[in-house]
This record gives C-alpha cells, structure tokens and sequence, in this order.
C-alpha cells in the first residue's frame, strides 16, 4: 500500500480548480468548438458554422488545398460607464477548428458570408486539368 502526502487541504485545491474554470479570472479564455455542418453539391462543399457575437473582422479563413483553417475570437461584453459587474459568464472566447476535406479546393471560386451569427463557406471544388467531357460535332 502506497501513502501519496497531500500537500494542499481539499478546500484549497477546489478553489485552485475553480478558478480554472472562471471567466473573470484575466487570463480565462474558453476554447470550443462551434456547430459545424459540411453539406456538397457537385462542384462545391458548403460549410455553416455558428459564431454567435463574433464580428467579421475577428474570424480568419485559411485555405491550403483539401486543408481548411477557421479561427475566430469573440471579445467579452464590456458594461458601460458607471456599471458595476456583479456576475459574469461570457469571457473571452477562441474558435478554431481544421477540417480536410476530400478533395481540394480554388480559392478564386470560393466565397464567405458571415450573416446572424452563421459564417457560410461555399467552397468550390478545383477541378483537375484533362478531366471532364468532350463535345462531339
């Protein structure tokens, strides 16, 4: 039988545990992973992404190939001049997912919307030079 000395009352560690989980701690930055949905059609993948109160200009789209990057970082809620915070849940917030998709994509034919708090990627597929169908006459 092994004795492992505890060196900090449980009391003390459950605080230390807490405060990893608290938003109002200066350093607390939440890292999740939005909602994602990935339909295609045939010349193109379609991705919703839910990014509730991020504005456009905080989310970066990266494209290399089959490989896809999204980050995005939602600052807190700020209260107004004279406002006290009594409670506080909404902290600084990161999104990241990557995502490879089956086949790769061109970027000159791709477009993003970010509209309601739902980013929208069309995603057009790149199609490979000698591929497709001749016409005969």
């Amino acid at each position: 039988m092994f004795v492992i000395p505890v060196r900090h009352p449980a009391a003390q560690l459950s605080r230390q545990i807490e405060r990893l989980f608290d938003p109002t701690h200066p350093e607390a930055k939440a890292l999740r992973s939005p909602a994602l949905d990935i339909s295609e059609t045939d010349s193109s993948y379609v991705l919703r992404m839910d990014l509730p109160g991020v504005d456009k200009a905080a989310v970066k789209v990266h494209l290399e190939g089959r490989k896809l990057s999204i980050d995005a970082e939602q600052s807190p809620a700020t209260g107004t001049e004279g406002e006290r915070s009594l409670y506080r849940e909404r902290a600084q917030t990161r999104f990241s997912r990557q995502i490879t998709l089956p086949q790769e994509m061109s970027l000159s034919h791709s477009s993003a919307k970010l509209d309601q708090g739902v980013l929208t990627l069309t995603l057009a597929k790149r199609l490979t030079e000698g591929v497709g169908t001749l016409n005969i006459d």
